[in-house]
């Protein structure tokens, strides 16, 4: 369903075949109710068809699967002439990442003011806006609801966080997704506060 090396999941559409769909094609992520292990994601997207459709992802492929683990495949390994699993090697990748301090992706917990790890799991809605993306995140740690400003590769490839992000200064209501009208409005303002998103300490 994911494929690391272009950072896009395979979703079906209608209309055509051979669906390719980045992180910031997403528009709104739920958690379905029932068995929350492995729990099941309703991603609604923007296909390049031009409609919207949803797609059911697993745990698993949302948050995991960015990271190249359990990836098929080998590749020739240029130094040694063998076949290396790709799934070693781009666990082996991410790992060394996490451990200098860098994760796949972030984002700014208004209420608490400061940056904060994320996985696309905690991602609620997502906006284009001239050539920027409003990303509505629920905070992994004190689950409120905040709105960052941030580049497409932010959302699309993992490990490449945007320095500075626009920050929402407010502090959005538990159903504040229900009334996209109001999403909208916040993205379209001028209340975006630029705030560093460095995760190393």
């Amino acid at each position: 369903m994911y494929d690391p090396l272009t950072s896009t999941y395979s979703f079906a559409c209608p209309h055509e075949r051979g669906g390719r769909v980045a992180v910031s094609s997403f528009r709104l992520v739920d958690t379905l109710p029932g068995a929350s292990h492995p729990a099941v994601f309703r991603v609604v997207y923007a296909c390049r068809c031009g409609d919207e459709h949803e797609a059911l992802v697993t745990h698993e492929d949302l948050d995991w699967a960015p990271l190249g683990l359990g990836t098929p495949g080998t590749f020739v390994n240029l130094m040694t002439h063998a076949s290396d699993s790709l799934a070693v090697e781009l666990g082996d990748v991410a790992a060394a990442h996490i451990r200098a301090g860098e994760w796949p992706w972030s984002f700014y917990c208004y209420p608490e003011a400061c940056p904060r790890p994320v996985t696309p799991s905690a991602f609620a809605a997502i906006a284009p806006s001239d050539g920027a993306f409003g990303l509505a995140v629920r905070c992994p740690a004190c689950s409120s609801l905040s709105v960052n400003l941030v580049s497409r590769e932010h959302l699309d490839v993992p490990f490449r966080n945007d320095p500075r992000v626009g920050v929402v200064d407010h502090v959005f209501r538990d159903d504040a997704l229900r009334v996209v009208d109001e999403f909208r409005v916040e993205l379209a303002s001028a209340r975006f506060d630029e705030r560093r998103i460095d995760l190393q300490r």
